[in-house]
């Protein structure tokens, strides 16, 4: 990890270390969610960015510029604070910054609704662990 600049770790979405599974884990019997559920995710969410960038010459919230993540991204107080937290406690850049919005839409997409909230930035912030594993 050492050998990956931190400008070239900035350009990758997503970074999570993924230890091995336990046995326990794997030899349970939950029910794991099929991959129709998942798929039908997917394509309701590609639907809802085909409709939201429809007159911005874009297709998907990973395409979005700067005005883009204004428009399509808005940030409460609370939203914002975390957004604070993660550059200033975590050291996240301003394209880290651009990052975890964009994951952070696309988490708000699949989930179906049409507001980023404090959990989808949460959850995004914690996409990037190889990055603040390089930094603090």
């Amino acid at each position: 990890m050492s050998k990956i600049s931190g400008p070239l770790m900035d350009r990758i979405d997503i970074q999570i270390d993924v230890p091995a599974v336990p046995y326990k884990e794997l030899s349970n019997n939950r029910t794991p969610e099929s991959s129709e559920v998942i798929r039908m995710r997917v394509v309701a969410a590609r639907n809802v960015q085909l409709r939201r960038f429809f007159d911005e010459h874009i297709y998907t919230n990973a395409q979005m510029s700067s005005r883009h993540l204004r428009k399509f991204c808005v940030l409460t107080t609370e939203c914002e604070k975390i957004m604070e937290n993660a550059v200033t406690k975590l050291g996240f850049s301003a394209r880290g910054y651009d990052r975890i919005l964009k994951v952070a839409r696309t988490i708000a997409d699949l989930s179906g609704e049409d507001d980023l909230s404090p959990k989808h930035l949460s959850e995004a912030v914690q996409y990037r662990t190889l990055d603040r594993n390089l930094w603090v």
